[in-house]
């Protein structure tokens, strides 16, 4: 019980020290800056699978969206955002759109990843250890790959467990019921290995899950209430006018980045608190930071 309090202790120094809620607004500035070429392109890959599987009617695409994003964000945000985007994707030529759409976001994308890289890495102690251009090249590599896992998972995400339903033969109805539970699986073990690859020291992997499951409960949690309070809050004209839907959306990204953080100061607090003892084996700076060397003090004279 003693050093859960001081890995709790450590922990809010961690985030108080470096600064979390300003490390987060940088990172959901940037990935709002990312998201709608990358939108774009990852819609135009759902629409491009979904038709490929034979679904002309895009009415169940566009639903199984909704109810995707329904539970974070308002009916304003879906309507004047979300939809119109999603129109103009699969409306438009799907080739045409996915290469278009993803050599706009590979620089903006990446620029956002880079920023994910290095607030985590900020949060280890460790900002500035690995170098601009290995850290420029890791969140491009780091950005294809997230592309790749999204143009896989994108569309299973939309299409969701009811029109997934329809297509299961008999006897793997179960598949459903574990649908949900699969999804937060996947996107914690997606944050696990950003957290493992981003440090630029070599980490624990099972030390990087609490806190990848501590992200994603706090977003879940934080994008559930921000929705209830914009619904009741809502009611009339907002002072933004036109902007009103895109700060919504910035606010949810910067609680995305809230969370992650929160969850890379658990991780390092985690190896603080339980540091490797094996001398071969560990990770170095993530207990002690290397400081200049003091100069002897001087001996008093005989």
């Amino acid at each position: 019980m003693g050093k859960f309090w001081r890995l709790v202790k450590t922990t809010l120094r961690i985030i108080f020290k470096y600064r979390v809620t300003s490390l987060a607004a940088e990172v959901g500035f940037f990935t709002l800056l990312a998201l709608p070429p990358l939108v774009l392109g990852l819609a135009a890959v759902a629409g491009l699978v979904t038709g490929q599987l034979g679904l002309s009617d895009r009415n169940e695409l566009e639903a199984g969206l909704i109810g995707l994003v329904e539970p974070f964000l308002t009916a304003d945000v879906v309507d004047s955002v979300i939809v119109p985007t999603f129109h103009q994707a699969v409306s438009a030529n799907h080739y045409g759109l996915i290469s278009v759409g993803f050599v706009l976001s590979l620089w903006s994308g990446s620029r956002a990843m880079n920023t994910y890289v290095d607030t985590i890495t900020i949060m280890y102690g460790l900002g500035g250890e690995r170098g601009f251009f290995r850290q420029r090249a890791l969140a491009f590599a780091m950005y294809l790959l997230a592309l790749g896992a999204g143009t896989i998972a994108v569309p299973l995400l939309v299409i969701g467990p009811q029109t997934l339903s329809g297509w299961l033969p008999d006897g793997f109805e179960w598949i459903l019921g574990v649908y949900w539970p699969v999804v937060a699986l996947s996107t914690a073990l997606l944050l696990t290995v950003l957290y493992h690859v981003a440090v630029p020291v070599k980490t624990r992997w099972l030390f990087n899950l609490p806190g990848a499951l501590l992200a994603l409960a706090i977003w879940l949690g934080a994008s559930v209430v921000m929705r209830l309070v914009l619904a009741l809050s809502i009611g009339g004209t907002s002072i933004y006018g036109p902007l009103a839907a895109p700060i919504v959306v910035l606010i949810w990204l910067y609680l995305i980045a809230v969370a992650v953080l929160i969850g890379a100061a658990l991780n390092a607090g985690i190896e603080k608190v339980w540091p490797r003892e094996s001398a071969a084996t560990a990770t170095p700076s993530l207990v002690t930071r290397k400081l200049p060397r003091q100069p002897p003090a001087p001996t008093a004279p005989s």
